[in-house]
């Protein structure tokens, strides 16, 4: 799907460098169809050595070069990495921006350019177990969707959506989710600490409880709340730990932060 067709990767930093290894370790594409393009000489000297991949301080010359565009800038420099690049990619050219909140809308007028993808990937892409949601523009062909579904799906997992208004949803859900998991594992490690323990043995009893417990919900497909009645016994230990939670607001409070987390998204849309 993708063998000889040239691709720049925009602004490669975590996500943009995610896509790259996830490419080249599932052999998708050689070294030689990437060209990545940076402002600074440091990082592009070492996502060379690291990858093999070719590198430019030029974003123009990148999105000349490319047939697949992936946009990977932080949102707030779009309004200064985009206007050079108007004009620039060809009629059977895709872009593809992982940029969290930019709609496509505002990307092809930027670009003056109608085949455009928006995704979101999440951290976990890092080692290839992401979750990415994406959608198409109409202009984008048959062809080029299955551009983009190869380049996310290294990713890890990839999910197309029909709506743009999804995206904006997934951001709160997928984009965000992972920090919300950092910083409850993070509460129970300090708990666990607190309790006596060492932080050694917090940290390996909080992350593989989670691990399994992700594993165990993924393989049973069962609803989650079927599986917390499973654990929690009248009078028990899980039973008086939920009802701390739930008289804490815990689930008012998670999904106050998912609003949150979609109001922004929609905000840096704008």
């Amino acid at each position: 799907m993708l063998r000889d067709l040239p691709i720049s990767v925009i602004g490669p930093g975590a996500m943009g460098e995610a896509i790259i290894g996830g490419l080249l370790r599932q052999e998708l594409v050689a070294p030689e169809q990437v060209l990545v393009s940076h402002p600074r000489e440091d990082r592009r000297r070492e996502l060379a050595a690291r990858y093999g991949v070719q590198t430019s301080p030029d974003n123009v010359a990148a999105a000349e070069w490319g047939r697949l565009v992936i946009v990977a800038v932080k949102p707030q420099q779009l309004k200064r990495v985009l206007p050079p690049l108007r004009g620039r990619l060809r009629d059977e050219d895709l872009a593809l921006s992982i940029v969290a909140g930019a709609t496509i809308a505002s990307i092809a007028e930027a670009l003056a350019h109608p085949a455009v993808v928006r995704s979101m990937p999440n951290t976990p892409a890092v080692i290839g177990e992401g979750m990415t949601v994406w959608t198409a523009g109409p202009e984008v062909n048959e062809t080029q969707r299955g551009w983009a579904r190869t380049v996310l799906g290294a990713l890890g997992h990839e999910l197309f959506v029909d709506s743009e208004a999804y995206l904006d949803m997934a951001t709160a859900i997928n984009g965000t989710g992972p920090a919300y998991f950092f910083l409850m594992m993070e509460a129970m490690i300090d708990a666990g600490v607190h309790l006596g323990l060492s932080r050694r043995i917090a940290e390996e009893l909080v992350l593989q409880t989670m691990l399994g417990s992700v594993r165990y919900a993924l393989q049973s497909g069962a609803h989650p709340a079927q599986l917390r009645n499973a654990v929690t016994s009248p009078g028990g230990t899980s039973a008086a730990a939920i009802s701390e939670l739930e008289r804490g607001g815990m689930r008012t409070v998670l999904a106050d932060a998912i609003w949150a987390a979609y109001r922004r998204s929609v905000e840096l849309g704008r």
